[in-house]
């Protein structure tokens, strides 16, 4: 049986070629043939892909997920971008990282997607999308704010002028969302995150929802600018004054291949390079293990 596997890399990048170049040698070393990913691959040539390796930063990655979405085949990410939030494997990690998918020596970790409608004035039915990270709505006149209406759960929540709006996965909390001050979200808590950005109103916090809601935002008649959505900053929609855009859950996920059960904690301070010196808590484990290991032994 022929295993088959999609490979998605960042081709502009001279790093990205070489880095391709060394993936499929080590694919086919390991007995697996490499589909190398053009800007559009058929769908039948995905579907009974084994899984997909991907080369470059998150935007790769987002790219990767647009060509396998609804099929079933996992991603993995090798970072050759600076943060590579999504990327599971480091470009020194190449070759030790395929054989450990040879020998299937990975877990799979499902993540929320966004469906997204955006009903546009005139229009008989609504234009479809669909997000992993956030679906973004932004103004188009950038001295002027698009006016806006928020709603949870078909009931109304502020109305105010801003730039946006963002609306994210827990996944999506780490990209757009974090850079416009929202929380960030672990990415095993099933909801999903509103974030106005530069809101002239006093109540413009971001939310955080449970996954049955259903966020909408509306561009008012009266907004002195109109809007476009953008999910994933790929793949973009339209959205003019009298626009209604409704984002819910997919049942669709995106599927990620994980090499190792790190806490998303741990990926917060390596990512972030986050400042962590003087914790103890270490220290006080083990001293709580001996002080436990001294007690059942009946020593003082």
């Amino acid at each position: 049986m022929t295993r088959r596997v999609l490979v998605v890399t960042h081709s502009g990048r001279p790093e990205a070629v070489l880095a391709t170049q060394e993936a499929v040698g080590a694919l086919e070393r390991a007995g697996f043939t490499p589909v190398l990913a053009g800007e559009d691959v058929p769908g039948d040539s995905v579907e009974d892909l084994e899984l997909a390796i991907v080369l470059g930063g998150d935007g790769t990655i987002l790219r990767a997920a647009e060509l396998t979405r609804g099929t079933g085949v996992p991603l993995l990410g090798v970072n050759l971008g600076h943060v590579g939030f999504l990327a599971e494997s480091e470009r020194d990690d190449i070759g030790a990282a395929v054989r450990r998918l040879a020998d299937g020596d990975y877990a799979i970790e499902e993540r929320t997607t966004l469906d997204v409608r955006v009903h546009q004035p005139g229009g008989s039915a609504p234009v479809v999308g669909w997000a992993l990270n956030e679906a973004a709505l932004e103004k188009n006149e950038p001295a002027r704010m698009v006016e806006v209406v928020i709603e949870v759960d078909s009931r109304p929540l502020s109305t105010f002028g801003c730039d946006g709006v963002v609306m994210a996965t827990s996944t999506g909390s780490t990209a757009h969302a974090f850079s416009a001050g929202g929380p960030v979200v672990w990415p095993d808590v099933d909801s999903m995150i509103l974030v106005p950005l530069s809101a002239h109103a006093l109540f413009a916090r971001p939310l955080v929802v449970g996954p049955s809601s259903v966020l909408a935002v509306e561009v008012l008649h009266r907004s002195p600018s109109s809007a476009t959505l953008s999910c994933d900053g790929r793949r973009s929609i339209a959205a003019p004054a009298g626009s209604r855009i409704e984002v819910r859950r997919s049942p669709v996920p995106v599927r990620l291949a994980r090499l190792t059960p790190a806490p998303f904690t741990d990926r917060l301070v390596n990512k972030f390079a986050l400042p962590v010196d003087g914790w103890r808590g270490r220290g006080e484990a083990a001293a709580r293990a001996a002080r436990r290991a001294r007690v059942d032994g009946g020593l003082p």
